[in-house]
């Protein structure tokens, strides 16, 4: 660009959609919601979402963030986060006789209901996630057995099953969407009876994500992406502005944001993974402004209307009607 020889960056262009999605918000409002009607602490197994600021506010409120069952007392309440759950941590939860509510993402449920169906039809599945991911853990952990991981082209040769005319394949739904299409692609080569999905198991506003970053990269001399380290969603957007090639970055808060990323850079792109609030946009969109930019501008992009209900239990009443009933 003729503008970029500038040193200071001039122009901040915001991706469109970006942040929270409605699994997020879900989620989030669960966990707000309980320890508005049951009061503190509220237990959460794992981090309800994969963001730093979030679960710190959560924190602060009461939220006890626990990856064991062992570490929550006797009739406490307990959340499962929004990447989901095995069957074996369903029975211990259960079996201790906690109350609890699923914050698990619907979309992430929609796999979970899926390889439970296909199972008892007698498939085995190949699922094309990252190892040690909590979504990965959950789904995988649907079944006790016949479930192979695939996190890129090569492991595919080295699946064995059964039976390859009852092979599904499922897929973590956080993933970049060009990655699973090659590893997809590979599974349907070596298994040319693959069943896949109805519809992509990659949700919609992973998918909008990247193609808004598709949308900006190309337009911009930088993309800053808003995300937490552990937020896979939030990852893939920064790789798939350097596969396009432009240079990214994730930032955690305003404060990660390096000036010399920005050196003769005149057009700064600005993102957030969909477990990022707008505060910590907002936070940077402000940085920039005071490393130089003077104007800031939306690209146009796909809005988004995705509601999602809550549990029962915590959906009935407003969180004005249960704060004041939490007082009364």
């Amino acid at each position: 660009m003729s503008d970029a020889l500038l040193s200071n960056p001039q122009e901040v262009l915001l991706a469109e959609p970006r942040g929270f999605c409605a699994g997020v918000d879900r989620a989030i409002e669960i966990v707000e919601r309980a320890l508005v009607k049951f009061g503190s602490p509220i237990y959460v197994r794992h981090e309800i979402v994969h963001n730093t600021y979030v679960v710190n506010d959560l924190k602060s409120r009461g939220a006890i963030f626990i990856e064991d069952l062992a570490d929550v007392p006797p009739g406490a309440t307990l959340v499962f986060s929004a990447h989901g759950v095995s069957q074996a941590v369903r029975a211990e939860a259960a079996e201790r006789g906690f109350q609890v509510f699923d914050a698990t993402c619907p979309l992430v449920t929609k796999v979970h209901v899926e390889v439970a169906k296909l199972h008892r039809e007698g498939y085995e599945f190949i699922m094309i996630g990252h190892k040690g991911h909590p979504e990965v853990e959950g789904t995988m952990g649907q079944l006790s057995e016949g479930i192979y991981l695939v996190e890129e082209v090569g492991d595919v040769a080295h699946v064995r099953v059964k039976d390859p005319a009852k092979l599904a394949v499922v897929t973590q739904t956080t993933l970049s969407v060009d990655d699973a299409a090659e590893i997809l692609l590979a599974v349907k080569k070596h298994f040319p009876q693959v069943r896949e999905p109805k519809k992509q198991d990659i949700c919609y506003a992973t998918q909008n994500r990247q193609d808004a970053v598709k949308v900006l990269a190309p337009q911009v001399d930088v993309v800053i992406v808003v995300g937490s380290p552990t937020s896979s969603n939030s990852n893939r957007l920064a790789e798939l502005a350097q596969r396009l090639g432009t240079p990214g970055h994730m930032v955690d808060a305003a404060d990660d944001l390096k000036p010399e990323w920005l050196e003769g850079r005149a057009r700064v792109g600005l993102t957030a993974g969909a477990s990022a609030p707008d505060v910590l946009v907002q936070a940077v969109i402000q940085r920039l402004r005071e490393l130089g930019a003077t104007t800031v501008r939306s690209l146009p992009g796909v809005e988004e209307h995705v509601r999602f209900p809550l549990p029962k239990g915590l959906g009935d009443k407003s969180m004005a009607e249960l704060g004041s009933a939490s007082r009364s």
